[in-house]
């Protein structure tokens, strides 16, 4: 009785949620059930949307309901949460993130799974290196190892042939960078050029290549489950700065190829004399 009495319901003994709501996870629009939001009880979605009331509730500027949580990672927990069973790509590397944001939902069941998916995982890694093989390295190393005597430690930069085995350690391939951006210039260009506004910075390549590469920084939203030897073209990045893409694809040994750009342009109104330039530029980088 005290859990009934303390649910927020209307005169009639109705919810005052609609029956299908929609929610804001992180920029990433969802829209389901309210009874499927409810469906775990003690749960943080069922809290918020069984004991309190929509003016409660934080917004977004449309009023959808908005979690600052990872709008990706959030699909699979409201899969959970409609039939209450787990259920993953085959490839799916997030498994440690999905359970911290499951432990944050207070997704106990969900955890659970989670949990002992995360042991197994770990231990079929630790099968792939057999204790034997480990032994047997280091009886081989310690073979071969000359005893020396040392007063004093000199670190000695790599030789040109192992930095050149570290580069073809690293798998080869194309990454293809592409931004549409936009400037404002005045009458005859004797304004001063407002600054380009780029809108997404989007990367097109093979996905164990991309997420080498862009790490964290990669949104993967609009392709999630690609498997890391697959393609894509939906990828694209979680800032907005051109400089800080090429950096990375410096540092991970790419080198930029070739480079494409159309533009067109058009009067940023009827009576001023601005005109807006709008462009889509592609940068091709290879590695080995």
């Amino acid at each position: 009785m005290a859990l009934a009495d303390s649910l927020c319901e209307l005169p009639n003994g109705e919810s005052p949620f609609p029956a299908v709501v929609e929610l804001n996870v992180g920029g990433q629009v969802y829209v389901t059930r309210h009874r499927t939001l409810v469906a775990v009880p003690d749960s943080l979605l069922w809290d918020m949307f069984s004991r309190k009331t929509p003016q409660e509730l934080p917004k977004d500027s449309k009023g959808r309901f908005f979690l600052d949580r990872d709008g990706f990672l959030f699909r699979y927990v409201l899969d959970y949460m409609r039939d209450l069973n787990l259920v993953l790509p085959d490839y799916f590397p997030e498994r440690s993130r999905l359970q911290r944001e499951a432990e944050y939902f207070q997704l106990r069941e969900l955890v659970r799974q989670l949990s002992l998916k995360v042991n197994q995982q770990n231990s079929v890694n630790e099968e792939s290196w057999p204790a034997s093989d480990l032994e047997e390295g280091v009886r081989g190393a310690s073979c071969t190892t000359k005893p020396r005597l040392a007063t004093s430690s000199v670190l000695v930069p790599p030789s040109p042939s192992s930095s050149s085995e570290t580069t073809q350690a690293r798998r080869s391939g194309y990454i293809t960078v592409g931004y549409r951006g936009s400037y404002t210039i005045g009458r005859d260009c004797q304004a001063d050029a407002k600054f380009r506004r780029v809108a997404r910075i989007t990367v097109c390549g093979k996905t164990s290549l991309a997420k080498e590469v862009f790490g964290e920084t990669l949104n993967e939203s609009r392709d999630p489950d690609r498997p890391p030897e697959r393609y894509t073209s939906r990828y694209y990045l979680k800032f907005n700065f051109l400089e800080q893409a090429f950096d990375l694809l410096a540092e991970a040994g790419f080198h930029m190829l070739a480079c494409s750009s159309t533009g067109t342009c058009a009067y940023a109104s009827d009576q001023g004399e601005d005109k807006i330039w709008t462009s889509y530029t592609e940068y091709v980088f290879c590695r080995g």
